[in-house]
């Protein structure tokens, strides 16, 4: 009876799970610009440039660069997290990411080794939102009239409001 409930309970979850999400071939990438998705590609080349940003080549030696519409960028920030690409020189890689356009073809940044297993990419704060939000700062990165002092400097006994007193 137990066995029986417990499939009965476990049978949903399975369904809900359903199947693993396929990954996308790098040709037809083109199709989901802005979106999360995975994609499978031979990695034929890694070409590092003199800057530090690095390139996963998934275009096969026969297509001229300029006929290729898909491309891997790893940056310079980013080595600590990605680690070491050349391993991944002339093997089939599955990795995860959104697909965005680069200056006429498509791309995807990798930020981290996580994509390489279907983790989401680094996070990266947008940068027009930290303007004024740095911790060595002594004024608030916001005017609220709560954290300034009502009064100026004024104490609780102002010397003005004082009266006189009789001498003794």
């Amino acid at each position: 009876m137990r066995r029986i409930a417990l499939i009965l309970v476990l049978c949903p979850a399975l369904g809900w799970a359903g199947k693993a999400k396929t990954c996308v071939a790098a040709g037809e990438v083109a199709q989901f610009l802005n979106k999360d998705i995975c994609i499978s590609a031979h990695v034929y080349d890694v070409v590092e440039l003199g800057d530090g940003t690095r390139f996963l080549d998934v275009c096969p030696p026969e297509v001229a660069d300029a006929e290729c519409r898909f491309t891997i960028i790893s940056l310079k920030e980013d080595r600590d997290e990605v680690g070491e690409l050349t391993r991944y020189r002339d093997m089939d890689v599955k990795i995860r990411g959104i697909v965005r356009p680069m200056h006429g073809r498509a791309g995807m940044m990798l930020s981290h080794v996580r994509q390489f297993s279907g983790g989401p990419p680094r996070f990266r704060a947008n940068p027009r939102l930290l303007r004024g939000f740095a911790g060595d700062e002594e004024r608030a990165p916001v005017r609220d009239p709560n954290l300034r002092p009502h009064g100026g400097h004024r104490s609780f006994m102002n010397s003005m409001e004082t009266e006189a007193r009789t001498g003794k």
